[in-house]
């Protein structure tokens, strides 16, 4: 039988099925300055070296790109200073390259780093050309200025390229003092035994981490080997993981498209312990024992209860890894491994709430993303509304509303800080040119998004339907980025009485003013059910404040705050932190009636009380400020007190404290620390040192010194 021309079909044969639209470019984003909507990712691989004597990571990036047009002149890639370039190199996709891209890379053949600068890395296995496949070619690049967090990274193509023609740029770099990769010295670890290293990503850090279309518009596969100091385990943020003994490296691979901010690597003296059919926890051996038994069992009852609201939880595994206090936020929703600060491990309530938002960001977030930093709250809002949701199934509507009420009372403290015309109120907010994208998460990000998703709910009147929309939303955008426009024309489709109402002027809809508004919600929710909880607070916080103190006092000191739940107390310190300074003679009263119950209880109380103790200049429980500091080691417990002690009478006390601390402190907190002292002692101080800024990317606690708003407050995710 002749061939046939591959244009023609056979007789009879039926006709080959129509090609699929073609994939809309990604939404510009004005923090990233790649090119993206030029080209498509496919797939990208990572081949890294981690070098923790020299603070250095050494890297080999595969960038697996289709062009979206013919011939484009250049690949703008976001990067950062700390990124040091060897090398670009082009290379025509080998003929098995989509089936390369299902399979992790392998591994490499790296140098041992001899004495003096290391020398760059050598090309991975996967970097080379095998046999008969094309040979790379170098390609000729610049890095140019971008904002002050990051650089642009512009890479030469070959003129000839073709749209949709699949192809590799490959570079090779070494990354030192990136904003992204926290190298932690052993003595800055529980352990104390072996080096740390961890990344953040989020909003916009990773461009330090690796060259990258940096921008949560855009999300592709990945694949990583890693080579470590022997005994230093590595984990990332993939689907599949496997260490080859015999190589030494470690392999990694995420099977579902993610956005660059959510490739996070940790690597230290890590140790795992299951705690359900499909989770573990990673710890320090040390504090692995607590770990185990907080969540044991826990966290499976949370990913069942969220798989009954919102369908299948689509990543595989979900472990946690617990890092060291120099961890910059609370915690992180990497897909698959969740990062949490391990100094949260003391506030159990803490540690539930925030465990459940990061289970929930498996659903919004990380399966379905926000596609540009302007509308954070589409990933942070519906996680704070699904998180809700799980805590009233596992643990009661009582308990979601108490914590519901403490953060509402958060936001509202933020509000009178701001003022009611701040534009970072608005849930869509304006992200300038030059604006790093993490000055606009706050607690409207949270807490204005929660009550505008809430607020969806109630239009549709029952929490079921609204249960069984999202779940078709998740469905329908898995792993791609949204807009708020398809959420809410998803909304109308789901629910086509309320779209018919829409156009109905005098029953419209009020989507608009509760996207571009400035100040609080336009409505919050019915938290009556918790009323039970938050009575005995708002009674006891009026006994205080009341006249005469004796009388008050005696009434108020019959109430045994010790039986109460972590946040009922934790609020009503903020209600006293609200109306600080307070009269001395009350102050006096506060602490002979629970300043040593206080002392027992966990860091997120004992911060609250002794922020009233610094704010009322309360000298005689000022050791206990001294204590707490010289115990603590983490961003969210240092420098809301440092903060309060520079705007005070305080400020001598802080340099004190702060020169028998500052070794143990992780160098950007103690930069950060430095800068606060030196603000509040005048220009041309330098306490320990010249003062820097804060780091790059962190912005929960740099709010106001003075307010009660501080990265404590906020459930942050990133």
């Amino acid at each position: 039988m002749a061939a046939q021309c591959c244009c023609r079909k056979a007789p009879g044969a039926e006709a080959a099925p129509a090609r699929p639209p073609p994939e809309p470019p990604p939404a510009l984003d004005v923090a990233s300055a790649s090119s993206a909507q030029l080209f498509r990712l496919r797939h990208l691989q990572l081949g890294l070296e981690l070098r923790p004597e020299a603070r250095e990571l050494a890297g080999c990036l595969v960038l697996e790109l289709c062009a979206r047009r013919p011939a484009p002149r250049a690949l703008v890639l976001d990067a950062h200073p700390a990124l040091r370039l060897h090398s670009a190199a082009f290379r025509r996709a080998p003929a098995a390259a989509a089936a390369a891209a299902a399979e992790p890379p392998c591994a490499f053949a790296f140098a041992a780093p001899g004495p003096g600068p290391a020398p760059p890395p050598p090309l991975p296995a996967f970097c080379e050309a095998p046999g008969a496949e094309p040979a790379c070619c170098p390609l000729a690049f610049r890095v140019d200025p971008f904002t002050d967090y990051g650089s642009s990274l512009t890479v030469t193509l070959p003129p000839e390229l073709q749209e949709h023609q699949p192809f590799q740029v490959i570079l090779r770099y070494t990354s030192t003092d990136a904003p992204a990769i926290w190298w932690l010295d052993p003595e800055l670890t529980y352990g104390s035994a072996k080096p740390f290293v961890f990344t953040q990503g989020h909003s916009v850090c990773n461009r330090s981490f690796f060259p990258c279309f940096d921008t949560p518009a855009v999300k592709c596969t990945y694949s990583a080997v890693v080579k470590a100091p022997s005994g230093v385990q590595v984990l990332m943020s993939a689907t599949q993981s496997t260490y080859v003994e015999e190589e030494g490296v470690y392999r990694f691979h995420m099977e579902h498209p993610v956005p660059a901010y959510l490739v996070a690597l940790v690597a230290g003296d890590l140790q795992p312990a299951d705690i359900g059919p499909r989770s573990r926890v990673w710890a320090e051996p040390c504090l692995l024992p607590t770990a185990t038994s907080k969540l044991s069992g826990a966290v499976e009852q949370w990913l069942s209860a969220a798989e009954r609201l919102y369908g299948p939880y689509l990543w595989g595994r979900y472990d946690i890894v617990f890092l060291p206090p120099s961890f910059p936020i609370v915690a992180m929703e990497n897909p698959c491994l969740t990062f949490i600060i391990s100094s949260i491990l003391e506030s159990d309530e803490f540690l539930v709430i925030d465990v459940i938002h990061e289970v929930a960001h498996s659903w919004f977030g990380n399966a379905v993303t926000n596609a540009t930093w302007e509308e954070m709250w589409l990933s942070e809002g519906l996680a704070t509304y699904a998180q809700r949701r799980i805590t009233t199934e596992t643990h009661g509507a009582a308990f979601t509303c108490l914590e519901t009420a403490f953060r509402l009372d958060a936001l509202h403290r933020q509000m009178k800080l701001l003022g009611e015309d701040s534009p970072v109120s608005k849930l869509q907010v304006k992200l300038e040119p030059g604006v790093n994208p993490s000055h606009l998460m706050n607690l409207f990000t949270y807490e204005k998004g929660y009550c505008f998703v809430y607020y969806l709910s109630q239009l549709c009147g029952d929490p079921q339907r609204f249960d069984d929309f999202l779940r078709a939303y998740v469905e329908k955008y898995k792993f791609t980025s949204v807009v708020a426009q398809d959420l809410l024309d998803s909304f109308l489709t789901f629910f086509p009485e309320l779209k018919e109402q829409s156009v109905d002027c005098r029953a419209g809809l009020e989507f608009e003013r509760w996207l571009n508004a400035t100040g609080p919600p336009l409505a919050e929710p019915d938290l009556s059910q918790g009323s039970s909880l938050t009575r005995p607070v708002e009674a006891l916080f009026q006994l205080w404040t009341a006249e005469p103190l004796d009388q008050a006092a005696a009434s108020a000191s019959a109430i045994d705050i010790s039986k109460w739940r972590t946040f009922q107390t934790a609020l009503f310190l903020d209600r006293l932190l609200d109306g600080s300074p307070l009269p001395q003679e009350v102050v006096m009263s506060l602490s002979k009636c629970y300043s040593s119950l206080l002392d027992s209880m966990n860091a997120e109380i004992r911060i609250r009380w002794l922020q009233i103790v610094v704010r009322n200049d309360y000298y005689p429980d000022l050791h206990r400020v001294r204590r707490f500091l010289e115990s603590q080691m983490s961003r969210m417990y240092t420098i809301p007190l440092y903060e309060d002690l520079c705007t005070g009478a305080l400020k001598s006390f802080a340099l004190e404290v702060f020169y028998q601390t500052q070794g143990r402190l992780h160098p950007n907190l103690r930069r950060t620390i430095q800068q606060i002292l030196s603000q509040g002692l005048g220009p041309g101080a330098e306490p320990g040192g010249p003062a820097a800024d804060s780091e790059p990317g962190l912005l929960l606690g740099d709010e106001a010194p003075g307010s009660a708003i501080s990265l404590r407050d906020v459930n942050v995710s990133a």
